[in-house]
C-alpha cells in the first residue's frame, strides 16, 4: 500500500501493552507484516467455507448476537482463524463482555491481527481481520478490562477452538 508505513513486529509494543492509541495508529498508518500470507480466489474460499462462514469472513458479515456457545466457553487453549489456521487469541485473554460475541483483550502476537478504519453504517470503528488471510473477524473497541482496556469483539464463526494438547 503506497504511502503507508508498515510496521515490523519488533517495532510494535509487547502484546501485553497494546493500547487503544496504538491500535488506532496501526489502523491509520499501516499494519505489521504478517508471519506468512494465505491468498485464495473468491471461488476457492467459497469451496472451502459454508455460505454463513463465507458471508462473515469474506464479505464482512456479522453473526447474530448470542448465536454461539463459544461466548460461554472459557476453557484454556487457543483460537485460530477458521480460514487459514493462524493462531489469533489465547483463552487466557478471553472474558465475559455480555455483548453476545466472544471477547478478548489481546491477540496472541502483534503480527496476526490487522486493523482497518471502518466507517460503514455511519459509524467510526476499527475492524479487525486476520493479517494472514484477510478474513473479517470483528471489531476492536476501547471499552475492555485492564490491563489493555481493549475489547476484541469477534464473530465466533470466524474462529476455531484448538483442542488442548496433552
Amino acid at each position: 500500500m503506497e504511502g503507508q508505513e508498515h510496521h515490523k513486529a519488533q517495532d510494535l509494543p509487547s502484546i501485553a501493552t497494546l493500547t487503544w492509541s496504538e491500535v488506532t495508529h496501526l489502523a491509520k498508518h499501516g499494519n505489521p507484516s504478517p508471519p506468512r500470507r494465505v491468498e485464495k480466489t473468491e471461488a476457492q474460499w467459497r469451496e472451502l467455507l459454508t455460505d454463513k462462514q463465507f458471508r462473515i469472513t469474506r464479505l464482512k458479515g456479522t453473526e447474530r448476537a448470542h448465536s454461539s456457545e463459544l461466548c460461554q466457553l472459557f476453557e484454556p487453549g487457543r483460537y485460530e482463524c477458521l480460514c487459514c489456521g493462524t493462531e489469533l487469541f489465547d483463552a487466557a485473554t478471553k472474558y465475559q463482555s455480555h455483548t453476545g460475541w466472544p471477547s478478548f483483550t489481546q491477540p496472541v502476537s502483534p503480527g496476526v491481527v490487522a486493523y482497518h478504519l471502518d466507517t460503514s453504517r455511519g459509524t467510526h470503528r476499527i475492524e479487525v481481520t486476520c493479517n494472514v488471510c484477510d478474513a473479517h473477524l470483528g471489531h476492536v473497541f476501547p471499552d475492555g478490562p485492564e490491563p489493555s482496556g481493549l475489547r476484541f469483539c469477534i464473530n465466533a464463526i470466524s474462529l476455531h477452538k484448538i483442542p488442548m494438547r496433552e
